[in-house]
């Protein structure tokens, strides 16, 4: 339901395997994150069969999709892009929250303006550091860190391997780690085993991918937090090249990200 600049949507109490769980969550996050670049979490209420949830609106799609509209696309827009993820994660991590499943689905422009600003959303998986150790192996696959699916006790660190794994993506349009089969696609990431494929990232700059390999790096107490992130030349600096690469871009998302491909198996896992 739109009612001005708000969204209520309704999660079936069917499909879901804890509504405690979404309620603890939203009591946890309510009122604590306000930030220019997360979607608000206003309230929330249920009844027998649904759970509403009292949100932001922002009206202008998915981030990829613009991506692909758009006429012209360099690492330069790349850098924005991720300097807004970043300020915004490196606020949430200042108020002890760790978001927990952090991928393109869930950045959101708020309008369709051409300069919007882009949003994070969805706080389902996240948690708060003073609720407890987290060891949990949840997130969706192909953003995951590897000590989550190590089943290692985990922080922050897993946000900033998210938020490489984005970077990566939207620099060459298709995943560092991916096969049909999820148990060697889990391997792939338990090794950190990804390439800067020839021709698709020759020309993209070295400062771009030594960013990248600092956000996906297989050790967390070697990976850039947020603040070290934003201080990198390719997001503070101006080593981010301006050349056009929407057509190879576009090109391999279209292909790697259709809806009916990979939105069907990037769902939301748990393992036992």
């Amino acid at each position: 339901m739109n009612n001005g600049k708000l969204l209520t949507m309704y999660v079936d109490t069917m499909l879901m395997h804890s509504t405690t769980h979404l309620f603890l969550v939203v009591d946890r996050l309510r009122g604590r994150l306000s930030h220019n670049n997360i979607v608000q979490l206003l309230d929330v209420f249920d009844d027998k069969a649904h759970v509403y949830l009292v949100m932001e609106l922002v009206t202008g799609g998915e981030l990829f999709d613009r991506i692909v509209q758009k006429g012209s696309y360099t690492e330069k827009d790349a850098s924005y892009l991720i300097k807004q993820v970043l300020q915004a994660v490196q606020y949430m991590h200042g108020k002890g929250v760790v978001h927990r499943d952090l991928k393109p689905e869930n950045l959101l422009y708020y309008s369709p303006d051409v300069d919007s600003k882009i949003m994070i959303s969805d706080f389902g998986l996240s948690k708060t550091e003073e609720s407890g150790i987290m060891a949990t192996a949840c997130g969706t696959p192909g953003y995951v860190a590897p000590e989550v699916l190590a089943q290692q006790p985990y922080g922050k660190e897993v946000d900033c391997w998210s938020i490489g794994v984005i970077s990566y993506i939207l620099l060459c349009g298709y995943p560092p780690f991916y096969d049909e089969n999820d148990s060697v696609l889990f391997q792939q990431i338990l090794k950190a085993s990804y390439e800067f494929d020839s021709p698709y990232w020759d020309d993209i700059s070295d400062s771009a991918k030594d960013f990248i390999s600092h956000l996906m790096e297989k050790e967390p107490k070697r990976r850039f937090t947020c603040e070290q992130a934003l201080s990198h030349p390719w997001i503070s600096g101006n080593t981010a090249l301006e050349k056009d690469i929407h057509a190879s871009v576009s090109e391999q998302m279209r292909k790697n990200f259709a809806k009916t491909k990979w939105k069907v198996r990037a769902s939301v896992f748990k393992l036992l």
